[in-house]
């Protein structure tokens, strides 16, 4: 199939996700009772900015930098003590969790009818937590070296299509395909520009969530891709509050961490969860699912030889095949949730 035809497809792809009705939107039949509903930002530092970093509109002074946006709900009635905070992966956003892009109840509504409060979070640098625009202006005037600037990540839909194994580079969806193959236009849109510079070290996102899980007190840090491993940073800043650690899909392999942190996790239950065809062609150079399955798999054995209590979960090894990298949208979504949900409540 020539590129030709490839770019086609996909055009037309994005020329039907624009005209997704909202009718389209699922509805279910049981009121969603909430007691709060609600957002805030955590953390940010104070920052003076000259007129030139601010982009010459506004007179020098202090603004905001380095904060994380929290989108919250919590139920009328709680099953438990316990909260989930959900946590984007690269070029995502909190919307990661919401409806699914073929209009069905997300994670977050889903885990909020099950009796549980819901965080969501976008990522310092990303979504409504904003970025710190001052190094591209200081590079348009000529005051930073352009080769000291950081780049925004984006990742195009072609690549999406085999690196989140939604199908094969011949267009084909992967054999008994989870994710809604009609909606991935519309998973486009999710997609957004990724800043990851002018963090501190270390990154604020760990001390953000470590500070959070230790305000709701039982907490279960559910991260995802890039993501991976914020809930074991976090809990190596402060373990207080986590009540267990969940990784979808990680990337790198943990491989990293020393015995002296895994001793320090020991008290935290973790799962890993992975889905299907993880050998699959990612289309980047040095990207592997596999890799990354086998490496989190032997920090698991790492974990439990110190004492821990840690699992890793292979969907199609439970009989569940077809799953893509986004587990919390593919069609079985609730089915995932569930065994997450019951992992913990076995767990404790």
């Amino acid at each position: 199939m020539t590129k030709s035809i490839l770019h086609a497809i996909f055009l037309c792809l994005a020329h039907i996700s624009m005209a997704q009705p909202l009718a389209a939107i699922q509805s279910e039949s049981e009121p969603l009772v909430l007691q709060s509903l609600g957002s805030f930002y955590l953390g940010g530092d104070k920052q003076f900015q000259n007129q030139t970093e601010l982009g010459g509109f506004s007179s020098e002074g202090h603004v905001t930098v380095n904060q994380m946006y929290v989108n919250y709900m919590v139920p009328q009635h709680r099953t438990d003590s316990m909260s989930f905070v959900f946590i984007h992966g690269m070029n995502l956003s909190g919307k990661t969790w919401e409806t699914t892009p073929d209009g069905r109840m997300g994670w977050n509504e889903y885990f909020v009818r099950k009796g549980y409060p819901v965080y969501m979070v976008d990522q310092v640098g990303a979504g409504r937590s904003g970025f710190n625009q001052k190094y591209y202006n200081l590079v348009r005037e000529e005051q930073l070296a352009a080769k000291n600037q950081e780049t925004f990540q984006r990742i195009s839909d072609e690549n999406t299509w085999i690196n989140f194994r939604f199908g094969l580079k011949n267009q084909q969806p992967v054999k008994e395909a989870k994710y809604p193959i009609g909606a991935v236009g519309e998973f486009s849109k999710q997609s957004i520009p990724f800043a990851l510079f002018g963090l501190a070290d270390p990154n604020p996102n760990y001390l953000y969530l470590s500070a959070l899980a230790a305000e709701l007190k039982h907490t279960v840090l559910v991260s995802h891709s890039q993501s991976g491993r914020f809930p074991i940073e976090s809990a190596l800043l402060n373990p207080k509050g986590i009540k267990a650690m969940v990784m979808l899909e990680p990337g790198g392999t943990g491989a990293d961490f020393t015995d002296e942190q895994l001793s320090a996790l020991a008290t935290i239950p973790l799962l890993v969860v992975f889905g299907d065809y993880l050998e699959n062609e990612t289309g980047i150079p040095g990207h592997s699912w596999k890799n990354y399955h086998d490496g989190w798999g032997d920090f698991v054995q790492r974990l439990n030889a110190a004492g821990g209590k840690a699992t890793l979960i292979y969907l199609p090894n439970l009989g569940i095949h077809g799953n893509s990298h986004m587990l919390m949208q593919d069609k079985n979504n609730q089915q995932v949730a569930d065994i997450i949900i019951d992992w913990i409540k076995d767990n404790e």
